[in-house]
């Protein structure tokens, strides 16, 4: 009988002194990557370019790692959907790299982006906030932090759980929405990721992609960065372009990495900083976006005073904060010390009490949310649910209790008396939506 097998053996050897390339590819060993849990984005560069895998091997290997424990075993439920496309993306860019050399440090990088973060429907990946009343809509163009990574040669690996609306839908647990589910913290079951940015505190956290990005309104970086044992940069307002980002505020609203080290998240940063004409606040920075990770020092803090404003913001009654947080919170104050910083001890601020008694902030958030909301469902090419408005959004909730209120997760009281301010009026009086 005929031998497949000693026909390869035959023909090996002959298309090795044909064509090297060839039988360099059917001889290849399986790819070796760094451990990801941890990889750095350094680490995956210097394996890309010495050959130990490439783009293509780095999104499977990711895509396998999503399919291991997001649904399946400790189902994390940290990534809503994948990218269909970022297959095909990875060859052409591994192809790019043989011919060109890389465009930046992201070039062939695998990241998710959090769910509010829009990108083209052309690519087969949804927009919508984990938000069924937005599955299947359109969006006019990638988001301005999306253009930024795709020229930087970034690949986009998915769209990463959040809780629905970037937390503003009413009383509901961090890390929940509706496409997604309950997200859950990767260090202990069932623990809290804190959110917004909760899957992407997660997937972060255990390797599900290289790096992620996250938005804060108020603490939606920092806090799941905290809870997930990250580096996260929560920017200023206006450094990076909220283009195309499903809103709270153009006030407060801001993208960020969130990375395993400040070296990664220093190097996203000096990417997706810059200015974006659709972004009005960003026309505000210096038109050259400086290099972040120039200014990681080890020395940086020596000379530097930091203040700790213990009266109200580190009480732990009020902010509901447990032992062992306010126990690491110390050891922390110490290694800064030890690292040359100056604690000023406490730095207490004599307008505390007026800051935790004001609503001044809910009231600016109430009004730009319903505002803001409103456009953006305005400008979508295409929404299949029809919601058009946030009146909308609340009746399609309400139509659709099985997938956006089930039990346990039915509170929208953030969206029903989102104000409206009247004009004229001797008081500003606010009315329901």
């Amino acid at each position: 009988m005929f031998s497949h097998h000693r026909c390869l053996v035959f023909l090996v050897p002959v298309l090795t002194l044909i064509l090297p390339s060839w039988s360099a590819l059917l001889l290849r060993a399986k790819p070796v990557f760094p451990d990801l849990y941890e990889a750095s984005v350094a680490e995956l560069q210097a394996g890309l370019k010495d050959g130990h895998f490439s783009s293509v091997d780095l999104v499977k290997a990711y895509f396998a790692r999503i399919e291991e424990v997001n649904l399946n075993g400790p189902a994390l439920r940290a990534v809503i959907e994948t990218n269909p496309s970022a297959i095909a993306t990875a060859a052409a860019l591994d192809l790019e790299r043989k011919r060109k050399g890389p465009r930046s440090a992201l070039h062939g990088i695998p990241i998710l982006l959090k769910d509010n973060i829009a990108t083209v429907a052309s690519e087969g990946m949804n927009t919508t906030a984990g938000s069924f009343s937005l599955l299947g809509s359109v969006v006019p163009d990638d988001a301005g932090v999306v253009k930024r990574l795709r020229k930087a040669g970034a690949i986009i690996l998915g769209k990463a759980n959040l809780s629905e609306f970037a937390h503003f839908r009413g009383n509901l647990a961090s890390g929940w929405s509706g496409r997604g589910g309950q997200a859950t913290n990767a260090y202990f079951p069932n623990a809290d990721p804190c959110g917004s940015s909760s899957g992407s505190g997660i997937a972060a956290s255990i390797g599900l992609a290289a790096v992620t990005l996250g938005t804060e309104t108020d603490g939606s970086i920092t806090c799941p960065t905290s809870n997930n044992n990250l580096a996260g940069i929560k920017p200023t307002v206006g450094l990076t372009s909220r283009a195309g980002v499903i809103p709270i505020s153009e006030h407060q609203d801001t993208v960020g990495p969130m990375t395993r080290s400040m070296e990664d998240a220093a190097i996203v940063l000096s990417i997706i900083a810059g200015t974006d004409p659709n972004d009005n606040f960003t026309l505000a920075q210096p038109r050259v976006v400086p290099n972040f990770t120039k200014a990681l020092n080890k020395n940086a803090l020596k000379g530097k005073r930091i203040g700790v404003p213990r009266h109200v913001f580190l009480n732990a009654t009020i902010n509901d904060r447990s032992p062992e947080v306010t126990s690491a919170f110390e050891q922390a104050l110490i290694v800064l010390r030890k690292l040359g910083a100056t604690i000023i001890d406490p730095a207490d601020l004599p307008s505390a009490d007026d800051i935790l008694a004001s609503n001044d902030e809910n009231v600016v958030l109430d009004v730009d949310f319903k505002i803001e909301l409103n456009k953006y469902y305005a400008s979508l090419k295409l929404n299949p649910s029809g919601v058009r408005n946030l009146a909308d959004l609340i009746a399609f909730n309400n139509n659709n209790s099985a997938l956006e209120k089930p039990q346990g997760f039915t509170d929208q009281s953030t969206y029903v008396p989102s104000p409206k301010p009247q004009i004229g009026a001797s008081k500003m009086k606010f009315n329901l939506v």
